[in-house]
């Protein structure tokens, strides 16, 4: 195994490994056959698997996440695949009052371990209607294991795991990270979906992102490290459940929270980490906990205004600065 492995790649052999390993697993969605995917996360599964268990489907997302549901209450495993989370819109209907309440309405009888999985929030230059967070949307839903992964590691990781699970997880991944390398997972790792993890430990102030904003969160460590603050930076992971336990552990350090995300400020993310902070940890906070998110409008298709309307580093590391009083 080389020594690193795109994001894309992880995916894609995290899901081969589980279909070597369970006949039950199968792949449905928009171009994921013979296509390969829109993306080629799942180049080369058809060859393996076949037209049986890797299967292109028609445009109609409320057509196919409905026939997901109704295979993995039957007994399967499905990933269904949406192109863009932006389309799952047109299947939210089966995701929320299907997939995630049938288990609970039916007394624990009837079980629907199925995985959603695509590419989520901002993926440069495609306007409003592809430019969209859903993170805090999946995460406000009882039912639902949501997730949303950084590196290749934890890619591969936590995709394997969201499809062993016997509950619907949401596994929201970020078109702009496909191509990027990181250190090649190891060979059948397995992380939990609901924990937290440090990647950077610091004193001074806790820095909390997922997905492609762990990446302004490392940026935004770096240039307070050439300040003399030292800042903590958690990756989140899951986003439902949220790792309280790691969250507070870090604030009772540092005294102080930043969260920084690509969706819209209003009801997202941050907000529930300002809450549980706030009810968890407050009489170890030096100041009040921060958000950091898109600008409160559709994300803009010209460049120049897409970039204004994301998060800064070099922001927020002034955000950190007042906060500390430097």
């Amino acid at each position: 195994m080389s020594d690193t492995l795109t994001v894309r790649l992880a995916l894609r052999d995290a899901m081969a490994e589980e279909m070597r390993r369970d006949s039950s697993v199968f792949l449905m969605g928009e171009e994921v056959a013979y296509y390969n995917g829109a993306y080629k996360v799942t180049q080369g599964l058809l060859a393996e698997f076949g037209d049986d268990r890797v299967i292109d489907t028609p445009i109609t997302e409320y057509g196919f996440a409905g026939i997901g549901v109704g295979a993995a209450m039957s007994g399967l495993k499905p990933i269904v695949e949406f192109m863009t989370f932006n389309f799952a819109m047109q299947a939210i209907d089966h995701i929320i009052n299907s997939a995630a309440k049938t288990l609970y309405m039916s007394g624990g009888q009837i079980k629907c371990p199925i995985v959603f999985r695509g590419p989520n929030s901002v993926p440069r230059k495609v306007a409003a209607q592809h430019s969209q967070c859903f993170a805090s949307w999946y995460a406000h839903c009882p039912g639902l294991k949501v997730v949303s992964p950084y590196t290749s590691r934890e890619a591969k990781a936590l995709l394997k795991a969201a499809i062993r699970d016997e509950n619907p997880v949401i596994f929201l991944e970020h078109e702009m990270l496909y191509g990027k390398s990181f250190e090649a997972p190891m060979a059948d790792e397995i992380m939990p979906l609901d924990k937290a993890v440090v990647v950077k430990e610091g004193s001074d102030i806790t820095l909390t992102a997922f997905s492609i904003s762990v990446e302004y969160a490392l940026e935004t460590a770096k240039i307070l490290e050439e300040q003399g603050i030292s800042a903590e930076v958690i990756n989140l992971l899951s986003l439902r459940p949220i790792d309280t336990e790691t969250i507070c552990e870090s604030v009772r350090k540092t005294n102080r929270i930043i969260n920084i995300e690509e969706g819209w400020l209003s009801c997202g993310i941050g907000s529930e980490i300002t809450s549980i902070v706030v009810e968890n940890c407050f009489d170890y906070l030096d100041c009040e906990p921060r958000r950091v998110a898109i600008a409160d409008v559709p994300m803009p298709y010209a460049k120049n205004l897409e970039q204004l309307a994301l998060p800064d580093p070099k922001k927020i590391a002034q955000m950190a600065k007042e906060m500390i009083g430097k």
